[in-house]
């Protein structure tokens, strides 16, 4: 997307003047109301500056959408998922002439329901909701008249347009991929109670020890983090299994790094693998075999359908599915026979 196009590259396209670019921008006279909503068309879409405030007022609209993410996943925001994913979001709105407005949703706004205030100001045209937010708040949010999306997760409420990985698959795939290398006791890593992404997470892995008629060992249901999203200490099962499916890289991380202080070699003793294919899965000795998220297309599915929203095509579009892949590294041992 060229950052700096003129009138006179929006003329040229429609082979009009620079001039009757100027009146129509600037709504002056001497122009056709059609002429007129075509050129502004054709400048939103080249990605054209032009006055925002009379564009406001001319269409009520800030042109601004505001992206909430929860305090508890802006921790190490430089390099986590959502700051990357916020990333995106703030590059792609601006394609279609839209600012993004980051608000962190701090625990206790969270806990009294506390709408941002952003909302209140009037000062976004629809807010996109970056990573779990709680039932509760959900229900307040059910309530805004704006157009809204989730990104990264969803919930019952399928009203609530969403837009996120396909985690079911994704650790389906990885889990198939372990026993492919001959491993049989394989444990997940996650509160199952906590993100629609771990509890789908841990359904693809379940699916795969079923089609593989892995009796589902309970004590290899392991916690990763309170009820409030932080880590807490990871506690390893009494027998140990040749592999961890992880609900994430940073957990992966943390696991990797309390095996190797217990004396454990990974992934000679036992393998782990991740999901999100982040910073993590390559900082982590050895590097984690993960899969990788497509939060482009996760990110232009979510702006793309923001914004037919904002335009007033706000049907309900439901749940949509982003697939991901994996990728291989160095922390998945080979233990069939012969190998």
């Amino acid at each position: 997307m060229k950052s700096n196009v003129t009138m006179k590259d929006i003329a040229e396209r429609l082979g009009v003047s620079s001039v009757t670019v100027s009146k129509a921008l600037n709504d002056k006279e001497g122009v056709s109301e059609a002429l007129k909503e075509k050129i502004k068309q054709l400048a939103d879409e080249m990605g054209y500056r032009y006055n925002t405030v009379a564009k406001s007022m001319k269409h009520g609209l800030s042109y601004n959408i505001g992206i909430i993410i929860p305090e508890r996943f802006s921790g190490g925001i430089s390099q986590s998922f959502y700051f990357r994913a916020y990333q995106y979001i703030t590059t792609t709105l601006e394609n279609y002439g839209y600012y993004g407005i980051m608000n962190i949703l701090s625990n206790e706004d969270e806990d009294a329901l506390n709408l941002p205030r952003i909302y209140f100001e009037n000062k976004v045209d629809g807010f996109i909701f970056l990573g779990q937010i709680s039932s509760d708040y959900i229900n307040v949010i059910k309530e805004i008249d704006m157009p809204k999306v989730f990104l990264d997760f969803y919930d019952e409420h399928d009203e609530i347009d969403s837009i996120i990985t396909d985690n079911f698959y994704g650790a389906y795939d990885i889990t198939n991929y372990l026993v492919s290398k001959g491993h049989r006791n394989i444990a997940y890593v996650g509160n199952l109670y906590s993100t629609s992404s771990i509890q789908d997470r841990f359904l693809g892995y379940y699916k795969s020890l079923l089609e593989h008629h892995i009796v589902l060992n309970q004590s290899y249901i392991i916690n990763d983090r309170d009820d409030k999203g932080k880590f807490i200490e990871i506690e390893l099962p009494e027998q140990m299994p040749t592999a961890f499916v992880c609900n994430c890289d940073q957990v992966a991380h943390n696991l990797v790094n309390k095996l190797k202080r217990l004396g454990y070699n990974v992934p000679k003793d036992c393998a782990v693998v991740g999901f999100d294919n982040d910073i993590y899965a390559t900082i982590t000795d050895p590097q984690l075999t993960t899969v990788e998220v497509d939060i482009e297309e996760m990110v232009t599915q979510a702006v793309k359908l923001m914004i037919k929203k904002v335009q007033g095509k706000n049907k309900p579009n439901g749940r949509t599915s982003v697939k991901g892949r994996i990728i291989k590294r160095d922390s998945v041992s080979d233990i069939r026979q012969g190998h």
